[in-house]
């Protein structure tokens, strides 16, 4: 199983930007990512379209199970 983080911004347009994290930790809490992505939007080190990020809009976990056949 493959399990992505998606965190998901929008600048002041509202314009989204989505940023992913590969294999997070598996007792994450939503507090947690809520923090996270405040300090990531306080730290203006994402922008869309040479606008800063301003707003987390979601964030989810993306659980997938891959079967290779061959």
């Amino acid at each position: 199983m493959a399990k992505t983080l998606q965190l998901e911004f929008a600048n002041a347009t509202g314009k989204k930007l989505t940023v992913a994290v590969e294999e997070p930790r598996e007792n994450l809490t939503v507090e947690e990512v809520e923090a996270a992505m405040q300090q990531l939007i306080e730290s203006e080190v994402f922008a869309v379209d040479t606008l800063a990020v301003t707003e987390s809009v979601s964030a989810q976990i993306i659980d997938r199970n891959v079967q290779q056949l061959f």
